[in-house]
């Protein structure tokens, strides 16, 4: 629950809402704002309109938009066309500044908005061209009819837009004085599709673990980085797909052949490691190119997961789904309904489910035959490559090529510009030129024998699958028709990018799980596995191809009669032939739910809706299931720290937001990773602006500084610094705590605290750090200690409320909420253990459908419909949200229309 507050009666919230612009207005008039002035008017100005009429000339016939309680829309047109015009306009009244922001920073061009401090933001994602990727898919690739859609959309938004200044669409303009030097364009398709390449950077895969683990090579030998990445613990945690092979004679994966064990021999090979200095400023370019999704890293993730009607209350399929990504203001995700008033071949749409403002169709959601959810497949989609840089190009295989070059002009607000120009080899952009640390790329890189002279350093180049063109737009509006699992499996295949996890029902009480995505086939003569920067001047590391579809791991109706996706490992990799990733997520979350789907079907049991509710809900931590056993044996002799530890005595392993149990041994599992790993780490991985005393033994430091102390501080931002604490380092401390003496137990120890040797002496020594940092956050008396007073939500206007000044950042943000949960568990409020305690990612929404009873499925998002700050719908379902209560997701007819409150009608 919040803080700072509980939430109104409802019949308060006009009172409170006119409250909130009564103190924005006195703020501003007293001079404290942009010296431009905003009355009551300005804030209320860009509301929408939502009941009446409202004449739009684009539109063919006239077009009925129904919102609930909660604003959510739910839109009836007799064509597709008319359908897509009024999504457009709808969420364009919702949500278009966000929109405008969202196109600015696909297209590398947030300088426009907010002036030169975002140009070196700009510069690099000019360097990736989402903008120019989006661009080609819609010129070449995507399919007739989905342009005819993004076109229709189009037309909608710019409808909105027609004869507006920037002021009346939303706040944030007025804000930022927009209205005099920023003029609003028109929306294009190409901003839509555009959309889908951000998405899919933010679940690229294993791209930091990559850098992370050459970054290590400067402190740590092989061994020591191999213990810190463990292979998946199949044993442990059950994957996505129990069974199944690809075929040797029909070449497709089959569910039901029996698995042999595979010949894939990939594991590391010949590449290039150790790239300290280039590596660690690209780690630092990508802290600040906006998250919008989280922090790509371990714990990063989503749970899905369906039950057959065999198993359920209603005997039909039951299907859940929570992403888990980056908090955000408004919510990434926007609710609504796509109706044809009469479904037939020329309007065949009748979908309600969650999208994002700025694209047409429906993202996840059902329609009246099926339902679909999606989590991160994690597919290690990207490679980093080193590259020879030459006299007129780059070296492969001996002979320079010419690089492929383009100039960019990057405006600024205000006025000037800056010009850069973009260099990229055959593997990809060459992203060492978007740093003046990078240009000295690779000068103390130890690479193999056969590598060419380094020179002044090699440059870094990317190959990913989402800078070519593909057909994931065309997907979504193949998903949003889709009748059966065959039909199902036809979108996922063009679902190219970022890859997923798809789980599926129908109402015939048919299950199912598809594993989509372009995913590269490496080489195996020299055993690369994607795990390191490969050397770009050696083409037998290029990608040879991509994994067919019809090879791709799949499910249909499994025996066990559930099926799990939460981002562990989809498939045995000793049972299958083609590598998908080296770093998955370790299975924590997907195996609880495995667990809980069990213990309640068992003995004949039944799963109904609330229980499925109840899963998301689940707050049990695993890590302390290993670890608290052994704190309660140690013997500790301070009373204080004594005290604190009698907290953790028949604690049950829950993180709720009143528990202090949970916030005495999450601190103790923060400082663990702490003294075990995090102060063994080379610095690039380290909290910037945390200092500790080393002594530098490694090639890396200068001949004169070697062996000797010195001060070392950190330069990672705290939400993607390590050790992270996901579910990988419970991988990494299990067997180390079989091993009493091992030598990640031994730390230097420093003026107020002895070194420890033992596994013992270390659990001792973070139990007493971990009381007195408590004590200093949360008080002296361990009764009033708690989880969620730690462990917070604060959600944050994306702008304005992340960079503006700081009473404008109070009007706008919302927040914070003490929230239960934690890292790695089912409810997944992620938290990192290196950085704080603060909440990072979040359960983006949650849904339970009840597949064939549509109107008994239930639904929530994080914040609310509007976008607009001091609107009722901002963060009008945050407080349930927290309390992880659902809403009733009104879908047919007569459901749709005892759910409405207000009705606009669009007419032509």
């Amino acid at each position: 629950m919040p803080s700072n507050t509980t939430a109104p009666p409802a019949k308060k919230k006009g009172r409170r809402a006119r409250l909130i612009v009564l103190v924005l207005v006195l703020a501003l008039v007293a001079g404290v704002g942009y010296g431009a002035y905003w009355g009551v008017s300005t804030v209320r100005g860009s509301f929408p309109q939502t009941t009446g009429t409202i004449r739009i000339d684009a539109l063919s016939g006239p077009v009925e938009v129904k919102r609930d309680a909660y604003g959510v829309p739910q839109i009836y047109a007799d064509n597709e066309a008319d359908l897509f015009r009024a999504q457009g306009y709808v969420q364009a009244q919702d949500r278009f500044y966000e929109m405008d922001v969202r196109r600015h920073m696909t297209a590398g061009r947030l300088s426009e908005m907010f002036g030169k401090s975002q140009v070196g933001t700009d510069a690099f994602l000019r360097t990736l061209g989402w903008r120019r990727v989006a661009q080609q898919e819609y010129d070449k690739v995507l399919s007739a009819e989905t342009k005819k859609n993004l076109q229709a959309y189009a037309e909608g938004v710019n409808a909105y837009l027609k004869d507006r200044d920037p002021s009346d669409i939303s706040v944030e303009y007025a804000a930022l004085a927009f209205s005099n030097d920023y003029t609003i364009e028109p929306w294009t398709p190409v901003d839509s599709v555009a959309w889908l390449k951000a998405m899919a950077w933010d679940l690229r895969g294993n791209m930091q673990d990559e850098i992370d683990r050459s970054l290590m090579t400067s402190r740590l030998t092989s061994a020591q980085i191999k213990d810190l990445y463990p292979g998946y613990p199949y044993e442990l945690h059950q994957p996505i797909v129990g069974k199944g092979a690809v075929d040797k004679i029909t070449g497709k994966f089959d569910p039901a052949t029996e698995a042999q064990d595979s010949d894939d021999t990939t594991g590391g090979g010949d590449s290039a490691q150790g790239v300290q200095s280039q590596l660690a400023a690209l780690s630092d370019t990508l802290d600040e190119i906006p998250a919008l999704l989280g922090p790509n890293g371990n714990g990063i993730g989503s749970n899905s997961w369906v039950v057959s009607g065999k198993y359920t209350t209603s005997g039909k399929p039951l299907l859940a789904n929570d992403p888990h990504l980056a908090p955000a203001l408004p919510s990434l995700w926007y609710q609504m309904g796509l109706h044809c008033r009469t479904v037939s071949a020329t309007c065949r749409y009748d979908v309600a489910g969650y999208t994002f403002a700025g694209t047409p169709g429906v993202i996840i959601g059902h329609n009246d035959t099926i339902a679909w959810g999606f989590t991160n497949l994690g597919a290690d989609v990207t490679d980093l490559y080193l590259e020879k840089i030459g006299t007129g190009g780059y070296v492969v295989d001996g002979k320079v090529k010419p690089f492929t070059t383009r100039d960019e002009i990057i405006k600024i607000a205000g006025g000037g510009s800056r010009t850069i120009t973009i260099r990229a080899t055959e593997h990809g952009p060459l992203l060492s030129d978007r740093s003046t640390e990078l240009e000295k790329v690779g000068q103390k890189a130890p690479v193999g024998n056969a590598a060419p002279d380094r020179g002044t350093g090699y440059g870094v180049s990317l190959r990913w699958t989402a800078l070519q063109p593909g057909k994931s737009m065309d997907a979504v509006f193949e998903l949003n028709r889709a009748k059966d699992f065959k039909s199902f499996r036809a979108a996922a295949k063009n679902f190219e990018v970022p890859s997923q996890n798809l789980i599926y029902a129908d109402t015939a009480g048919n299950i199912g799980y598809q594993a989509p995505g372009k995913i590269p086939v490496r080489t195996k003569a020299k055993g690369y596995d994607g795990t390191l920067p490969a050397p770009g001047w050696d083409s037998s590391y290029d990608w040879k191809d991509y994994i067919p579809f019809d090879e791709l791991p799949y499910e249909y109706n499994p025996d066990r009669g559930y099926i799990v996706t939460a981002n562990q490992a989809v498939i045995d990799e000793k049972k299958y032939p083609h590598l998908l990733t080296r770093d998955w997520g370790y299975g924590s979350r997907s195996q609880r739910i495995n667990d809980l789907i069990e213990s309640k079907t068992k003995d004949g049991g039944k799963i109904s809706p609330d229980d499925m509710r109840t899963m998301q809900m689940d707050n049990r931590s695993e890590i302390a299931t290993l670890l608290n056993p052994l704190l309660l044996k140690i013997d500790i002799a301070d009373p204080q720290v004594r005290e604190a530890q009698k907290l953790l005595e028949g604690w049950d392993y829950t993180q709720e937001p009143d528990s202090a149990a949970a916030a005495y041994f999450n601190a103790v599992w923060r400082n663990v990773l702490k003294l075990a790993f995090g102060e063994k780490l080379p610095k690039e991985l380290r909290v910037k602006g945390e200092c500790i005393t080393v002594r530098l033994a490694d090639s890396t430091a200068p001949v004169d500084e070697q062996n000797k102390p010195v001060r070392e501080c950190g330069e990672r931002a705290p939400e993607s610094a390590q050790p992270d604490g996901g579910d990988r380092w419970y991988e990494v401390v299990r067997p180390l705590l079989k091993q009493e003496k091992s030598e990640w137990w031994k730390t230097p120890g420093d003026r107020l605290n002895a070194p420890t040797e033992t596994r013992d002496q270390l659990l001792a020594q973070a139990m007493k750090d971990a009381r007195w940092e408590l004590t200093a956050k949360l008080g002296k008396d361990v009764s009033t200690w708690s989880w969620g007073r730690l462990h917070q939500l604060t959600l944050e206007n994306q702008t304005l409320g992340t960079a503006g000044p700081g009473f404008v950042q109070s009007l706008l943000n919302r927040g914070p909420w003490n929230l239960g949960g934690g890292e790695a568990a089912v409810n997944a409020t992620g938290w990192n253990a290196a950085g704080g305690y603060e909440v990072i990612w979040v359960p983006s929404m949650r849904m339970v459908v009840n597949v064939g009873d549509w109107d008994r499925s239930r639904w929530i998002n994080l914040s609310g419909a509007s976008g607009h700050a001091f609107h009722s719908h901002y963060t009008d379902q945050t407080e349930l949200w927290a309390k992880g209560e659902l809403l009733d997701w009104a879908y047919g007819k007569a459901a749709v229309e005892a759910a409405t409150r207000e009705t606009l009608t669009l007419q032509p």
